[in-house]
């Protein structure tokens, strides 16, 4: 164990006897001579008397612990502000590990959270400026002397240094002291003009984020576009290396505080968003990351809802792009209507987005003409992240028993393949209710089991990724809703869905739809049948089976 991982009680045993006027009068003269770092015969006695000097700060922080209050403290050592003020500045006493975590732990010793005088305040004051000192990096010739010496690059000296830091007998000490570094330099009350991003690059690296609170994490973000874009990369690595259930990646993005941040600071919302549309444009099927983006302005809104009232106006500063005209109606939830109201909501919303769309149409030939393509891309982005409404399209696509439900059927085709590439959305739409004519006929068969030729057309169809790899997944969604909101019998809902997800390899999509599904009921914004519950749930062990290799009615244990 170090000097530095000694506990504080082991250091008031060895620290000997109390400080007198005499060594603090010592250690004042030494703090002023070594001012000038630029000789060498200055240098050599710093060297000589780095021991000493460790064993005077660990009598400093023994004292500090043992006196009642920061007031007092300096009432006994009146010169023991100069003198730490003089030491923390000095590159070549804070170069070294020991001595410079002990004056680090002699500032905080210092530093009272509730100051009930003007001293306290002061010293506070100047506590905060020192620590941004030591915990950021300038042109600190000692460090740099130190990386050339040693060869080390930079970011790999800061992550040594952070991970020394560790080493503080109270992970508060750490978290306080990367605090002040963080929210000092938004503040413009750094030492520095600009954290070091090699620092940032280590903050990053290390678990050491986790120390860093709420306010600190939000300036790291507010700070460097780099960090913030990598928070939200995460979210994707998150979500596309462990398959969380929806309700698991809620909890990970909240307590990540990205969305709270975002809540407070409009601007950065609007990187964030950004960053989404660019990662949507290059993975638009990719239900991952749908998953991510539905998830994160969940959590957004809600995080939006307890600083403001939900208004036209406010939202419209964190959705500048998207059309007026839709951002309230999209943004409710199903929960916040009655579900009679669900399929007029819908029809409207569908009308709306048609008009969009037809616009898109007619500016096609005119090369020099992008707004319609942009205003379609922004609802559809708006769309996903506000993916509810489809879903609840497709649960009324299965129970509405009035025909025909074609605006429904357009909504979900505009949501799996939003662009008009290739001049097929009128394809898709075609084979979506192709689709759907086979999933009816299937609902309202008698026989079972189900004939092979009954399936094998659902089968080509899902199993068809040409030029267009979205409409696979749209007939599964359709499959998905059927199985679930369907009248059939539940064994032979189950039986259709097995059958022909097993033979079109789309089992991982399959289970993305079903945790979706779960998860808006959980939700309440989903028909609240307990034979819907039942159904996921069987799907979803159904899955999970399938994707293990084990024949789910195969009897086990008997």
């Amino acid at each position: 164990m170090t000097e530095l991982q000694q506990p504080l009680s082991q250091l008031q045993e060895t620290s000997g006897p109390l400080l007198d006027a005499q060594k603090m009068q010592f250690w004042m003269d030494k703090a002023v001579a070594w001012d000038q770092v630029g000789s060498a015969q200055t240098l050599k006695d710093i060297s000589r008397h780095l021991r000493g000097l460790t064993d005077f700060l660990q009598q400093v922080l023994a004292q500090i612990s043992n006196t009642g209050s920061t007031a007092e403290t300096m009432k006994e050592l009146p010169c023991l502000g100069q003198i730490l003020g003089r030491l923390c500045w000095n590159p070549y006493v804070t170069v070294g590990d020991t001595n410079r975590g002990l004056l680090l732990q002699c500032l905080l010793g210092l530093y009272s959270e509730n100051p009930s005088n003007a001293l306290e305040r002061k010293a506070n004051q100047w506590i905060r400026k020192v620590l941004c000192r030591l915990a950021t990096e300038d042109d600190d010739p000692a460090a740099q002397i130190l990386m050339k010496s040693t060869g080390v690059p930079p970011k790999e000296y800061h992550l040594r240094v952070l991970k020394k830091r560790c080493l503080f007998p109270s992970l508060t000490v750490l978290k306080l002291l990367l605090s002040f570094a963080l929210c000092c330099n938004v503040l413009g009350q750094s030492f520095t003009d600009a954290l070091s991003e090699d620092f940032l690059d280590a903050l990053n690296s290390t678990d050491l984020r986790l120390a860093v609170d709420e306010t600190a994490l939000v300036s790291v973000w507010y700070h460097s576009l780099p960090r913030l874009e990598e928070a939200v990369l995460d979210l994707l690595e998150f979500a596309t290396s462990t398959g969380s259930a929806p309700q698991n990646l809620e909890q990970h993005i909240s307590k990540t505080q990205l969305p709270k941040a975002c809540a407070q600071h409009c601007s950065m919302f609007l990187v964030v968003n950004d960053i989404f549309r660019s990662i949507l444009k290059q993975a638009e099927g990719n239900l991952a990351v749908h998953s991510v983006i539905q998830t994160f302005t969940r959590c957004f809104l809600k995080e939006l809802e307890e600083l403001q009232p939900r208004t036209a106006a406010s939202l419209k500063a964190f959705f500048p792009q998207s059309p007026t005209s839709l951002l309230v109606p999209l943004l409710t939830l199903p929960s916040e209507m009655p579900q009679e109201a669900w399929k007029n909501h819908l029809e409207w919303l569908t009308a709306s987005l048609q008009r969009l769309a037809e616009q898109e149409e007619e500016e096609e030939g005119d090369s020099q003409s992008s707004r319609g393509h942009h205003n379609v891309f922004e609802t559809w982005f708006l769309l996903v992240q506000c993916s509810h409404w489809v879903q609840v399209a497709g649960e009324l696509l299965v129970t509405s028993e009035a025909e025909p439900c074609s605006n429904l059927l357009w909504l979900m085709t505009f949501y799996y393949h939003p662009t008009n590439r290739w001049h097929c959305r009128a394809a898709l739409l075609e084979e979506a209710k192709e689709a759907w004519r086979h999933l009816r006929t299937l609902s309202s068969a008698s026989a079972r089991p189900l004939p092979t030729d009954h399936l094998q057309p659902l089968i080509t169809l899902l199993s068809l990724k040409p030029q267009r790899p979205s409409a696979p997944l749209l007939t599964l969604s359709l499959m998905v809703y059927c199985a679930i909101f369907c009248q059939l019998p539940n064994s032979q809902s189950v039986e259709i869905f097995q059958t022909v997800a097993h033979a079109a390899g789309l089992l991982h999509e399959a289970a993305c739809v079903l945790n979706s599904l779960q998860h808006r009921l959980n939700e309440g914004s989903c028909s609240s049948r307990d034979t819907v519950h039942v159904r996921i749930k069987k799907l979803q062990s159904t899955v999970t089976h399938m994707q293990a290799g084990v024949n789910p009615h195969t009897p086990h244990n008997r």
